[in-house]
């Protein structure tokens, strides 16, 4: 039976401003076996980026639990959340402003292991540095490079490297090719998984790119607004999409062909204010398939098929 390395349970992410109370994340609850990947995917302000961040504490979370090797992440100490962040790691979506530009290559991927004392020695540091170079492929002479000589695939690796400088076990991934040239970006997600392959890593992995998330991922999330809308097994989630919001996201997914192309569907209407949003389906004003039901009730999140679960009134007969 396969082990579940992480587990969240009603996550909730809200934030005050002058205008009401923004929902950014609510009631997200999903798992992810050791070793695999979880792919999040959704439009700009879905709530998926804020989700990894909560995940790692890097945002406070407004209610739920996060366990990670069954230990609630959300109730640890200072101390003990530094040391369980040795585990979880994070590469972000822009390799340049993630890094410090006034910190050398051999700075900025050795800067992990200084601050929580891995090595005695400076040498030893540094040894640890140029293997860490090697495994993301990157070559020992940009050791003291800074992050504005080099180009965006060199960076990215850079904070790839500094995410496995722990050897931690769970990294959540924000876009890390979202801002890459199309040629980098396949490199870059060829390393990943072959990292994965051989260091065992279990990932979340935040795209809105959902041919990225295809090939990368075994699970699928799909979200819109801060809640879930569906999530199966990728392979299934493509071949027998249930969501009206998932149809029309790979509708839009570029087919270079001219022969056997779907019908892309163009969602009408203007999407909902996640600030203070009222009971109801998030997707109603924008679905094809709306009914006075899905205006008034926020449909049940339920498993419609085995490992594959949605939320929608119109696949809950």
């Amino acid at each position: 039976m396969s082990e579940k390395i992480l587990v969240v349970k009603h996550l909730v992410k809200y934030f005050k401003n002058r205008s009401g109370t923004l929902h950014a994340v609510d009631n997200v609850s999903f798992s992810i076996d050791r070793g695999k990947t979880l792919g999040i995917v959704g439009e700009s302000g879905c709530g998926k980026s804020t989700t990894g961040r909560c995940i790692l504490r890097l945002h406070e979370p407004t209610s739920g639990e996060v366990l990670f090797n069954g230990r609630d992440i959300l109730t640890l100490r200072p101390a003990e959340l530094r040391q369980a962040r040795a585990d979880m790691q994070i590469i972000f979506q822009d390799p340049f402003a993630s890094l410090n530009p006034r910190k050398t290559v051999s700075e900025l991927i050795g800067e992990p292991l200084r601050l929580h004392g891995r090595y005695r020695s400076n040498l030893e540091r540094d040894v640890r540095v140029l293997r860490l170079m090697e495994t993301v492929g990157l070559a020992p002479r940009f050791v003291n490079s800074y992050p504005h000589e080099l180009d965006g695939g060199r960076r990215q690796r850079i904070g790839i490297a500094r995410a496995l400088a722990l050897e931690p076990k769970f990294i959540v991934c924000d876009e890390p090719v979202s801002a890459l040239d199309v040629s980098i970006q396949a490199q870059i997600l060829n390393l990943l998984k072959e990292l994965q392959e051989n260091m065992g890593l279990t990932y979340i992995f935040i795209t809105h790119d959902l041919s990225v998330v295809n090939y990368f991922s075994d699970d699928i999330l799909v979200m819109y607004l801060g809640k879930m809308m569906e999530k199966a097994p990728s392979e299934k989630l493509f071949d027998n999409p249930l969501h009206p919001y998932t149809k029309a996201l790979l509708s839009a997914i570029p087919i270079p062909s001219i022969h056997n192309r779907p019908e892309r569907i163009i969602l009408p209407g203007e999407i909902t204010s996640p600030i203070d949003p009222p009971e109801g389906c998030r997707f109603a004003q924008r679905c094809a398939y709306c009914t006075d039901k899905c205006l008034r009730e926020t449909p049940p999140y339920v498993e419609a098929e085995p490992d594959h679960f949605v939320a929608c009134h119109l696949c809950q007969g």
